[in-house]
């Protein structure tokens, strides 16, 4: 593979290095697309400081994620380590619209600098049903039931039918920051991430999307497979976590290890997400690997990590495969990428490598060393 100016320029057996290039030999290495992941919450929810849920309300359209991303933050540095190069980064559930996410690589020391859009819409819109916004119903304010989520949702969307017939109107109206990115969203511009587990809640997504035509994305699912044909006869994708310890929450009750192999099979384009904190990012090509334990083909469950959530956000024609044009984002592996025994040596970014498992600095990110660097065994490293 050649890669220049931040670009794959060719890939292949037969290929003359270009003159002057500098030549790596990763003979007994594997290379891996960057892992794009298409849920997560790293620089929003640092140590001491949560960002991800604004409570003051259950509707919250105006909200940006990026007005809150701290790129310096440890959970980036983890992420790079594990493997991931681009994220959705995004508000929390604990809204009916919780703001709008951002799509960043995760390069740089602002999140301008890896924002995957420099202008106009710059991500998603988060939403969520189910149990987390109704607890504003604990507070006595709605919602109260999974009816009230889906009335509120309903209205948000009936007003931002009406806010756009009268911008293109003779006498268009001031300007709502609160209705513009929803504008956004039935227009096609913006995707909704929608967080939902119970197959009633799936189905709730699936009637809103039938009325109001817009995209989504389906985040957890995690009784996707009760529902696999409707989401399937829909073409929504679906992005769902993986764990292997499964618990915390009653409406995941039913949560299957099989449910991706099942979502498979019924011809549901997947992406395989951390949610993280909910599961390390440092862990993420490792949740492929208990997908593939749960019956996904080896190949799914790659392509989940890659070049599926990449099309997701938007940016398949830049992301998520090796091929010429695309940006050279990359890792080099030790070895099979679903063995428990492989370890991300390299990550790369528009051909910069950000992430280097010899450097104790680095290695401390993925190991987890990094909080207790003081007391870490560093001999154990070899360093």
């Amino acid at each position: 593979m050649v890669i220049d100016n931040g670009k794959i320029v060719a890939v292949g057996e037969n290929i003359t290095p270009p003159a002057g290039a500098e030549i790596r030999d990763l003979a007994g290495k594997v290379l891996l697309p960057g892992v794009v992941d298409t849920h997560s919450h790293i620089g929003l929810a640092q140590v001491g400081n949560q960002d991800v849920n604004e409570g003051s309300g259950p509707s919250q359209p105006i909200l940006r994620a990026l007005d809150g991303i701290l790129m310096t933050d440890a959970s980036v540095r983890t992420a790079v380590s594990g493997g991931v190069t681009t994220a959705n980064i995004m508000p929390g559930s604990g809204n009916v619209m919780g703001g709008q996410t951002a799509y960043v690589k995760l390069r740089g020391r602002t999140v301008e600098d890896g924002l995957l859009f420099k202008t106009g819409v710059q991500g998603g819109m988060k939403m969520a049903n189910g149990d987390n916004p109704k607890g504003y119903g604990a507070r006595g304010q709605a919602p109260f039931t999974r009816m009230g989520v889906a009335a509120l949702q309903r209205r948000l969307f009936a007003r931002a039918q009406e806010y756009r017939r009268k911008l293109a109107s003779a006498n268009p109206p001031d300007r709502d920051l609160e209705l513009e990115p929803i504008v956004e969203v039935l227009e096609g511009k913006r995707t909704v991430h929608f967080h939902t587990h119970r197959a009633d809640d799936i189905l709730t997504v699936l009637r809103l999307v039938d009325e109001f035509k817009f995209n989504v994305v389906l985040q957890h699912v995690t009784e996707g497979y009760k529902v696999a044909d409707e989401i399937a006869r829909r073409k929504v994708p679906v992005s769902f976590i993986v764990i292997d310890s499964p618990g915390g929450k009653l409406e995941a009750a039913d949560y299957s290890p099989a449910g991706g192999a099942i979502m498979e099979k019924a011809g549901i384009k997947l992406a395989i997400h951390s949610d993280d904190w909910i599961n390390n990012s440092r862990f993420l090509i490792r949740e492929a690997a208990l997908a593939v334990r749960g019956g996904m083909t080896e190949e799914g469950a790659l392509r989940a990590l890659t070049l599926n959530p990449a099309e997701m956000l938007g940016v398949g024609d830049r992301l998520g495969s090796l091929d010429p044009g695309k940006d050279a984002d990359f890792l080099v592996l030790s070895g099979d990428p679903l063995s428990v025994y492989t370890h991300v040596l390299e990550t790369w970014i528009d051909g910069e490598k950000i992430f280097d498992r010899s450097r104790l600095p680095d290695r401390l990110h993925q190991t987890g060393g990094y909080g207790v660097s003081d007391r870490y065994p560093v001999e154990a490293l070899g360093q």
